[in-house]
């Protein structure tokens, strides 16, 4: 089938997020084709260019999210919004204010209620305009405009943040909305771009989503969002730095944008149970919900994970970004504690080469405290002091590879205060190691009972912790075994490669396509390319001369599939059944009339 990936500052862009798993994803899928379609945030971003992509990426196609300064120095933009002509503008008007009065509301109107459709109206009818005459980007700057947001803050019912919003917070905030709904304007949505695909997949909700809802809204393409971060957690915490009204505006388009895109995916994928949590409250319908953990490599670990490298009976590592999230200076208090009950112990943090300015003044902290906690200490009156603690880099002579710098402890320790999916906790379970770390995000869900975990915050909670594990090796090695098994049944490219091939085959198989027929009065096939198309001549009798299709059930825009569940979801929805997806599939081809069913069912049973 063929596949629109939907992105937002990552893939396919050799720097951003969601990078490695969107390579690995399409990679490991190679019997599918995909489009992609990439929003970019940054010029530098452009400039690196791409990674090098497989050959079953048929096409790539990207649009820029900055603010371009031709057209704030040319006023490109008003020049637009005064080309829409009198019936254009009263449209914009009335679709515009729907969803200013939506946004600026003190909570979201449930559906049935009066406005509860109100953002979804709105911003569908800015939509069609901008599809219809364009100009979209220059209307929303416009003075029209402003004067409508300014009425909507005012309006009864308005959020009380909203309504001390001044002419400058009406600016700055239109500016971010326009950025926010430039995807409104791109020429995605034609039968050569999104409109020709089976499957529409955002990697993140937002604006990477935006898309994948007006090809659901225009051209019935279902769509499937996957969120291994909390979106709208990390667009609070980064409107931190706006001023009250414009960040109170700003909070209610995201809720409501993420609203939206919750309410109309057919499948929603969170990469964990803290990321679901944040999707039930945002109004995500818990029978679309599909837990599915990251995949990792596991092979790099291999070696260190099977015993190849007992690592040091007396050290802590820690591997990591520096920053101040990670709470490196809890940790160094903590092992203060240790150091003073094993005077043997030794703390070893690898981090990659720190290159945002904040990041490299939270490393000279960090090294001024350990300097100032454990002074330089020397075995001999003619020996070179040593200090216990080490801030060294991955890919540097200690640690050429990172699978080398978990190699070198015995323990592996985790002191953040903010944590979503903790990769490195994953990494010390692939590589057999004994894991401390405090209770945050997912890492709980992640452990599972192989590790000690700990409050945040507390120094001495965690010191008594690591001397715990420092103190019993046979509790070390008996946790790192039961550690290593738990990441490699749950966290491998493997299983996340074959939860997602069951969803493409569920989504599919409620929503066949039109494309691709024997004849032009055959009905439609549930694929893009059906089994009989891998073999050479026309050995299968056209669809219609079969006889009717079985009864399909509605689908928005194209001719719906009420065929069998192809995966079924333990109560966690963290796994998809094989044999489960072998008998599904059969069912699906019976029930579109599909010649060569074999082998859509052997693929499901391969996997079984």
């Amino acid at each position: 089938m063929r596949i629109g990936l939907l992105t937002d500052g990552g893939y396919p862009y050799t720097t951003g997020e969601s990078r490695l798993w969107c390579d690995r994803l399409v990679r490991g899928l190679a019997r599918h084709e995909f489009d992609i379609y990439a929003l970019s945030r940054s010029a530098g971003q452009e400039e690196r260019g791409l990674v090098p992509l497989p050959p079953q990426v048929r096409q790539v196609r990207t649009a820029p999210l900055r603010a371009p300064a031709e057209e704030r120095r040319t006023g490109r933009g008003r020049a637009e919004a005064r080309g829409y002509g009198r019936r254009e503008r009263r449209e914009f008007a009335a679709h515009f204010a729907l969803l200013a009065t939506a946004i600026c509301a003190q909570r979201p109107a449930a559906p049935g209620e009066p406005g509860g459709e109100g953002f979804a109206d709105g911003l569908y009818g800015l939509a069609a305009l901008a599809r219809d005459h364009g100009g979209l980007g220059g209307a929303l700057r416009s003075e029209a405009a402003v004067r409508i947001l300014e009425a909507a803050c005012r309006a009864p019912g308005a959020n009380r943040a909203v309504r001390a919003a001044r002419v400058p917070d009406h600016l700055a905030f239109a500016g971010l909305l326009e950025r926010a709904l430039r995807p409104l304007s791109l020429d995605w949505y034609g039968d050569d771009a999104l409109g020709s695909v089976d499957l529409g997949h955002a990697t993140s909700g937002g604006r990477a989503a935006l898309p994948g809802l007006l090809a659901k809204r225009f051209c019935g393409v279902p769509l499937l969002v996957t969120e291994y971060g909390v979106q709208l957690r990390a667009q609070y915490l980064a409107n931190a730095q706006l001023a009250a009204p414009v960040r109170a505006l700003q909070a209610g388009f995201q809720l409501r944008l993420a609203a939206e895109v919750y309410a109309r995916a057919d499948l929603i994928t969170p990469g964990n149970t803290h990321a679901r949590r944040w999707q039930e409250r945002c109004g995500a319908d818990r029978a679309k919900l599909r837990t599915v953990y990251p995949g990792m490599p596991a092979d790099r670990f291999h070696a260190v994970g099977e015993g190849a490298y007992d690592g040091d009976p007396h050290t802590l590592v820690w591997v990591g970004r520096i920053e101040p999230a990670k709470d490196l200076i809890a940790l160094l208090h903590a092992f203060a504690g240790v150091r003073k009950a094993e005077p043997a112990a030794r703390l070893r943090l690898f981090a990659a080469p720190a290159q945002d300015p904040g990041a490299a003044g939270y490393l000279a902290h960090c090294r001024a405290l350990a300097a100032q906690l454990f002074p330089d200490e020397a075995t001999g009156a003619h020996a070179v002091g040593d200090n216990p603690v080490s801030f060294e880099e991955i890919g540097g002579p200690e640690a050429p590879e990172l699978a080398d710098a978990y190699a070198t402890g015995s323990v592996v320790v985790l002191s953040s205060v903010v944590e979503g999916f903790p990769i490195s906790l994953v990494e010390a379970m692939f590589c057999g190691r004994a894991t401390v770390s405090t209770d945050t995000g997912a890492v709980v869900e992640v452990i599972g009972g192989t590790g000690l975990v700990v409050p945040p915050r507390n120094p001495r909670a965690l010191a008594d912790a690591c001397l715990a594990l420092l103190r019993d090796p046979e509790r070390r090695a008996r946790l790192g075994a039961a550690a290593r098994a738990r990441a490699l049944e749950l966290f491998t490219v493997e299983q996340n490669l074959a939860a997602f091939r069951g969803m493409y085959l569920e989504l599919m198989s409620h929503n066949p396509v039109h494309r691709e027929s024997a004849d032009e009065t055959a009905a439609p096939q549930p694929f893009a390319h059906p089994a009989e198309a891998h073999v050479p001549g026309r050995w299968a009798a056209p669809t219609a001369a079969r006889g009717p299709a079985a009864p399909l059930g509605p689908g928005p825009g194209r001719a719906g599939g009420r065929a069998a569940l192809l995966t079924q979801e333990r109560l966690d929805g963290d796994a998809v059944e094989g044999a489960e997806v072998a008998e599904g599939a059969a069912a699906a081809a019976a029930a579109a009339g599909v010649a060569g069913a074999e082998e859509v069912v052997a693929e499901g049973e391969a996997r079984a």
